[in-house]
């Protein structure tokens, strides 16, 4: 437990001095959750709804930080760890490179959490934001909808041989989720063709979740975004390990 809590400060502070997780992770949602507010205010989402524009969006804004950190800062980072040995390194080491990455993942969730708080402590201190629905459920969506994120990340980690390759998947993956899925256009505004598109998607789903959980609006097709994401979370983390390697030949 010393040892991952020494290596999760490590990668804390290296974290920092890249900044593209602050950026895109914290920073990014804080900003579009400012500019939601301004531009929502107390509008209702539809005529006579039961909750405003802003209640709708929060959800979808809070999963910015988990895409950003779990699509890109995860398979990057330990790609880049493969590609310069360092994973290998750690494997002739009394540490493992299983602790390099818990660390890796527990920086990362830092970020998410961090921005989640900070996202949500705006809509409520700045433009009077509340939960209408269940805040454990909605809590346990939000990690289980982490976990299958993450899972993509870790999966995408393994499989890239190289860092040039982890680029081009995050870059396939993390763009259309984040333009997609309802975190950024909200999915209620969607054509039809778009939303068939979007749903394939495990983000799309996670914010389906979220927003029922805040909204205290469950649907039928509610327990079925919960196995989407079940399932994304356990195929990507067999994969992942079953593909994981310290190093690949050049």
């Amino acid at each position: 437990m010393k040892s991952l809590l020494v290596l999760y400060k490590t990668e804390f502070k290296l974290a920092l001095r890249e900044f593209s997780g602050v950026l895109f992770g914290i920073l990014l949602p804080i900003g579009i959750m400012l500019l939601l507010g301004i531009l929502y205010g107390d509008k209702l989402a539809y005529e006579n709804a039961p909750y405003t524009l802003l209640q709708q969006s929060v959800a979808a804004v809070l999963t910015v930080g988990i895409c950003a950190t779990g699509l890109m800062g995860v398979p990057i980072t330990l790609s880049g760890y493969r590609e310069k040995k360092i994973l290998k390194r750690f494997k002739a080491s009394p540490a493992s490179p299983l602790l390099l990455i818990l660390a890796q993942f527990l920086n990362n969730m830092t970020y998410a959490l961090i921005s989640s708080v900070a996202v949500v402590g705006i809509a409520v201190l700045c433009f009077g934001y509340r939960m209408i629905g269940n805040p454990v459920l909605f809590i346990l969506s939000y990690f289980l909808l982490m976990a299958a994120i993450y899972a993509m990340g870790a999966m995408i980690a393994s499989v890239a041989k190289s860092e040039k390759i982890a680029n081009m998947l995050c870059t396939l993956f993390y763009f259309p989720m984040f333009f997609l899925s309802g975190a950024t256009i909200p999915y209620e505004l969607m054509p039809k063709g778009l939303k068939l598109f979007a749903d394939v998607m495990p983000l799309t789903q996670g914010i389906k979740l979220l927003k029922a959980t805040s909204l205290g609006a469950w649907q039928n097709d509610s327990m079925n975004a919960v196995w989407i994401l079940i399932f994304t979370a356990i195929l990507g983390m067999i994969i992942a390990v079953k593909t994981f390697k310290y190093e690949y030949e050049s």
